[in-house]
Parts: C-alpha cells; sequence; structure tokens
C-alpha cells in the first residue's frame, strides 16, 4: 500500500500562503544566507505530487519557468477548471477533492507530515489545515533547524 506524505512550508501562525495566495514570504530570517536543500533529499523516494491549481501555476510561472521541477514525478494538480492542458502526459488535470484523489490512489489518509515553520507571522491568508471535524494525534520522529526554520517531521499515532 502506498504512503502518503505531506511536505508544505507553513508560517508560525499556520497560513501557506499570504492573503493575496502570494508565497514570495518563504525564506529564512537572513535573506543572504542561502537555505539548505532539504526537498532534495525527501523527493529522492517520491513518485506522485499533488498539488492545487494556484501552487501549479505559481510553479510555472514563477517559481520554476520553463522547466517542470517534477519531471520524473507523476504530478496531479487539482482543479476546477475545464480543459487545462500542461502539454505533459506526466501532469494530470483532476476535479476530485483531495480526499476522494487519496482515497482513489491509495486506501489511508495522509501518513507521514513534513512542516518547515517559517520565521514569519502572516495574520491571515490561506491556512494549513483549516478546521477539522476530528483530532489527529502525531508523533515527533525529526527535527532540524537552519536559518530561522524549523523542519519537524510527524508519523502518525
Amino acid at each position: 500500500m502506498r504512503k502518503v506524505v505531506l511536505f508544505i512550508a507553513v508560517s508560525v501562525d499556520g497560513y501557506i500562503a499570504d492573503k493575496n495566495g502570494n508565497v514570495g514570504w518563504l525564506n529564512g530570517q537572513n535573506e543572504e544566507v542561502e537555505n539548505e536543500d532539504t526537498y532534495s533529499e525527501f523527493i529522492k523516494d517520491i513518485d506522485t505530487v499533488i498539488m492545487g491549481w494556484n501552487t501549479y501555476h505559481q510553479v510555472v510561472t514563477e517559481l520554476s519557468p520553463g522547466q517542470w521541477p517534477y519531471m520524473d514525478l507523476t504530478s496531479y494538480v487539482i482543479t476546477h477548471r475545464q480543459g487545462e492542458d500542461s502539454g505533459s502526459e506526466d501532469i494530470c488535470f483532476v476535479s476530485e477533492r483531495p480526499g476522494a484523489l487519496l482515497r482513489r490512489l491509495k486506501e489511508e489518509p495522509i501518513d507521514t507530515f513534513y512542516l518547515s515553520v517559517i520565521p514569519t507571522l502572516l495574520g491571515s491568508g490561506t491556512r494549513l489545515f483549516g478546521s477539522l471535524d476530528f483530532e489527529l494525534k502525531l508523533k515527533l520522529v525529526k527535527v532540524h533547524f537552519y536559518n530561522g526554520i524549523t523542519e519537524m517531521v510527524y508519523e502518525k499515532r
């Protein structure tokens, strides 16, 4: 059975994007210090990436224009837009809700959470989890600090 992992950056107050949907605040406390590349090591064992259309759009227009960073992976972009086409057979646009897509790819919810906490308070924007109608207990399995960023890895208990 597949393992589902969330790898995401979040502000100290729990946001993944500012009130305008932007992620320009994703850096450490000293912008002149290059952040460690922990993502490259993480992604070595990944075969599929799931993101929303806004994230996809930011990747192809701002973060990595001209070069899809997930070339060797199957990518799912969740969107309500009809007729989207990336020009790549490795990028699938789907209109399923995230939970339905995850159930289709695997019978279980997220197993591991990789959270990079950025030293920024946004005050408003897109919340990471929103409100949950259930409690999910986690176990901290790893912590790593660099440039004011705290990376935490949690697994379900």
